[in-house]
């Protein structure tokens, strides 16, 4: 039995991106990427390879969340193609349409979510499998139990993955995104810190918290060690905010239980419904297995 979580923002914005064609609904709507979406959701119900049987999907619906409160800095729906933004509640009718569980995401954020099903539910399934290349997902990992998978590269990424991905421990990201920054969450990382000096440094200390501020008592050697140990020195407090912002909630209140999010099918009338929302009577003809 395994246990599919996945990043229901990152597919959306996959779909509105990819090089599909642009679609309209019949009252002229751009639902390109809800219907790009949906059928995305029902190759992988039907891949062999995944053998999905429990599944569900997070979406930020606003991406805000309580870190914009920590932190001015932190990303915002600000820039985003507005025909994109007009979906956010469509894709989570359509996922709904597909027979999966949706959880959607305002005070917490779809990562959030994620990291909170993956912490609750691994020890009682085969393998959780959380569908995102997210840096940040990468701390959720542990050994082949719970690995990340990378859709758009074909690629699983186990705790082994991770350190050759980053050079540190799955536990160890949310000290490398604070050091190196995450520009996709409006996280700025300390200036010189780069992903070799950041991963040599954690890699022997395991945290911000346990480098030395002092450069003499460092036991790695790093490429303009001096100054980096300066501006460390003197960025404590903002390394501390960076690396809080990218740790992710584990105790997210999930109102589903692991066998609420078995896939039964896809709901027949509500899926038809979709369908003609969307315009696109040939997706009806995707599905293999219907429920009534």
């Amino acid at each position: 039995m395994r246990l599919h979580l996945v990043d229901g923002t990152f597919e959306l914005f996959r779909a509105h991106y990819s090089k599909r064609p642009d679609h309209r609904s019949p009252d002229g709507q751009d639902v390109k990427a809800s219907l790009g979406f949906a059928l995305s959701m029902l190759w992988l119900l039907e891949d062999p390879s995944e053998e999905v049987s429990h599944i569900a999907v997070a979406f930020d619906n606003p991406i805000v969340s309580f870190r914009n409160e920590m932190f001015a800095g932190y990303k915002t729906g600000e820039g985003i193609d507005e025909a994109l933004a007009a979906q956010f509640d469509l894709v989570e009718e359509a996922c709904a349409a597909c027979g999966i569980v949706v959880w959607s995401m305002d005070r917490w954020e779809a990562d959030d979510a994620l990291a909170s099903a993956a912490a609750r539910w691994r020890e009682d399934v085969e393998q959780v499998r959380i569908l995102t290349p997210d840096k940040d997902l990468g701390q959720c990992v542990a050994g082949t139990r719970v690995v990340q998978v990378d859709r758009m590269r074909r690629r699983v990424i186990d705790a082994a993955g991770v350190r050759a991905r980053h050079g540190v421990e799955p536990a160890s990201i949310p000290d490398y995104l604070g050091l190196v920054g995450d520009t996709a969450d409006g996280i700025p990382g300390l200036p010189g810190f780069g992903a070799k000096s950041a991963a040599a440094l954690l890699s022997h200390y395991g945290s911000v918290e346990s480098i030395p501020d002092d450069v003499s008592e460092w036991a790695v050697k790093v490429r303009g060690a001096g100054r980096l140990a300066a501006t460390l020195a003197s960025m404590r407090s903002e390394v501390a905010l960076y690396k809080q912002l990218a740790i992710l909630v584990e105790d997210v209140p999930l109102e589903e239980s692991l066998d609420d999010l078995e896939w039964q099918g896809v709901p027949k009338a509500r899926f038809e419904a979709l369908c003609e929302r969307l315009g696109s009577p040939e997706l009806l003809e995707r599905p293999k297995r219907f429920t009534d």
